[in-house]
């Protein structure tokens, strides 16, 4: 399979290494230096692209690979506010759109496993639900888009909480997300339901960047040929 890399960074390189070894090639590389060579003939070499970039530059490229005909993997964030648009020019262009908060396996076996907590904590009240989120320093974002998915889980199911805050001083309807950003940690998200006798609590820790590289090169394995919009329930079939 030949992929396009469209942000050739920390992760990009990582994902470059899992793509190699599992038989891929590379033919597109695109980072901050050159970013003018996205462009339709290059991307048209590409059996799918993958994508980690930022909010400033990520829908873009996604509107250029509609365009280009090539199926497209993401796991950048700060972007979501637009995902109606561009969910519906991806179906317009009979595209292909794999999007990602977390492409660890671990993280989205996280995912059920909170969703499963919430629906067993709603018949204690007397329990309080909160998060915790770290990472890295260079992350740009908060909360992470990791730890967004977590939190609208939660609201879909908690109807005590109508939102998520940042805010130190919540309100009771509120879930109340920490977001710390610390030296290189690559990301700890944790759920705590508190109570006046005892807590509950669950965490998924991450030890590298490894385990969302593979997750991603999985996507565009799945992605290669496919069309409409796609998810690591799709391709995980959980």
């Amino acid at each position: 399979m030949k992929i396009a890399l469209i942000g050739y960074g920390k992760m990009g390189k990582e994902i470059e290494q899992i793509a190699l070894s599992r038989g891929h090639s590379i033919v597109l590389k695109i980072d901050i230096q050159n970013q003018g060579d996205l462009t339709t003939e290059n991307l048209s070499r590409a059996d799918v692209a993958i994508e980690f970039t930022g909010p400033e530059t990520a829908v873009n490229n996604y509107l250029k690979c509609f365009e280009s005909g090539v199926p497209v993997v993401s796991g950048s964030t700060g972007w979501l506010e637009r995902r109606t648009e561009v969910e519906e020019e991806c179906l317009s262009k009979q595209g292909c759109f794999f999007y990602a908060s977390n492409f660890s396996l671990g993280v989205n076996v996280f995912f059920g496993l909170n969703k499963y907590l919430a629906k067993l904590m709603t018949a204690f009240p007397q329990y309080d639900v909160s998060m915790t989120e770290v990472h890295h320093t260079q992350k740009l974002d908060a909360p992470s888009g990791t730890a967004i998915t977590l939190a609208e889980d939660i609201l879909a199911i908690n109807d005590k909480k109508t939102n998520w805050t940042l805010k130190e001083e919540s309100e009771n309807n509120e879930l109340h997300i920490e977001a710390l950003r610390e030296g290189q940690v690559p990301g700890i998200h944790t759920i705590k339901y508190n109570s006046e006798v005892d807590f509950i609590e669950i965490t998924h820790s991450a030890y590298s960047r490894k385990g969302f590289a593979f997750g991603a090169v999985l996507a565009a394995e799945y992605s290669a040929g496919r069309k409409g919009i796609l998810s690591m329930t799709d391709l995980l079939k959980f």
